[in-house]
């Protein structure tokens, strides 16, 4: 197979892979504990009963899939049901916040089978913060690998038996490069090259991107479709953008800096440089308790962002939000509800979100394999 490598206990990433194969993981992971024959995987993929059997049969032979029954057929014998093994590898995903970081160990479906909280000063320096990044990594795996469902895969304990870690924190940062800009409060940080420290420090593949966009991508392989911005108000304010099934990063993959777009002019100064962004309006009507004028001014933002991509739905996410979820919604639904009347067009949904930006963060190394492009 042009596909998937057993290597030290974890399956290589890295390992060239074909279009085809990552198309028959997806589907078989898609069809869950319940599994799919290989009729069905050469019905749904286009591909002929043969080749669907030559990659079926290298993935049983590296232990991503196994036979799980059979299931009666129209005509002869009953099909045999092939379904993913979801134990066989596994991510860790770590959120890396201003003041907090949170990893987890999710195997191949995206099930969480560890987690680990820690307090974290992102302007304590960047050679404290790696250490601190690895430390709980290292710490996460090596607790699973003794006690957790994870134990045979991870028996080593050591972080070379997982696929990589995925790692997000407030932006800006340059994805393709792994390399932060001047995160909003912490201008330090300009150039600094996280994902190549990590990578060196924990000797697997690290993959570097925005909260918000690992939190959108982990929202559409769950299932979310269509177009949507997630919106995320925690430390700070920004937006993750799934336009058509895909995570939009933009040319420099600097898309997404919702909180830094300028609603009142002269208005207060802004982490950033400017006055009057959302973030800096929405944080500090947080900060004096009211909720009602923070999700009044997130919902005028949330309304220009729907004006000019047209999406399908506002999900809105983060600690502040999940805390306190019922008057964020409210507000932002009455904002784009006045804005629809005026028209003349269906108000566009408003939701909320988990805040699983680790989980998402997961994703960043697991899509890959799956044949998500935009991970």
């Amino acid at each position: 197979m042009a596909g998937v490598n057993r290597t030290n206990g974890g399956v290589n990433l890295l390992a060239p892979r074909s279009h085809n194969t990552a198309l028959v993981l997806d589907l078989l992971r898609g069809a869950g504990a319940g599994g799919i024959s290989r009729l069905e995987l050469a019905e749904r993929t286009g591909l002929t009963p043969q080749a669907v059997s030559k990659i079926t049969g290298r993935l049983r032979e590296a232990g991503l899939a196994v036979e799980a029954g059979h299931r009666a057929s129209t005509g002869g014998k009953p099909r045999t049901v092939l379904r993913l093994v979801p134990a066989a590898g596994h991510a860790v995903g770590i959120h890396l916040d201003r003041d907090a970081l949170r990893t987890v160990l999710v195997d191949l479906a995206g099930t969480v089978v560890g987690e680990r909280r820690a307090a974290l000063d992102l302007g304590a320096g960047a050679e404290a913060v790696v250490a601190a990044v690895a430390g709980e990594a290292e710490a996460l795996v090596t607790g699973v690998s003794g006690t957790g469902p994870a134990a045979p895969q991870l028996a080593a304990g050591s972080l070379s038996a997982l696929l990589g870690v995925g790692v997000a924190l407030p932006g800006p940062l340059d994805h393709t490069r792994g390399v932060l800009h001047r995160v909003t409060g912490f201008p330090e940080w300009d150039g600094f090259p996280l994902r190549d420290a990590l990578a060196r420090r924990l000797g697997v593949p690290v993959a570097v991107d925005k909260d918000t966009n690992a939190a959108a991508l982990g929202l559409a392989v769950a299932g979310e479709r269509g177009s949507f911005a997630y919106l995320h108000l925690g430390t700070g304010l920004g937006a993750g953008l799934v336009i058509g099934g895909t995570v939009h990063r933009g040319a420099r993959t600097g898309a997404g800096e919702f909180g830094h777009q300028v609603v009142q002019l002269d208005g207060p100064p802004c982490g950033c440089g400017d006055r009057g962004c959302v973030e800096a309006l929405c944080l500090a009507a947080v900060a004096r308790g009211d909720l009602a004028e923070a999700a009044r001014v997130l919902g005028i933002a949330a309304g220009n962002l729907v004006a000019l991509l047209d999406i399908d739905l506002v999900l809105l996410g983060g600690r502040t939000v999940t805390g306190a979820p019922d008057p964020f919604l409210r507000g932002v639904e009455a904002v784009l509800d006045a804005r629809a009347r005026h028209t003349g067009e269906p108000p566009i949904p408003v939701r909320t979100a988990p805040d699983e930006v680790a989980e998402g963060a997961a994703q960043l190394v697991l899509s890959p394999l799956f044949g998500r492009a935009d991970a």
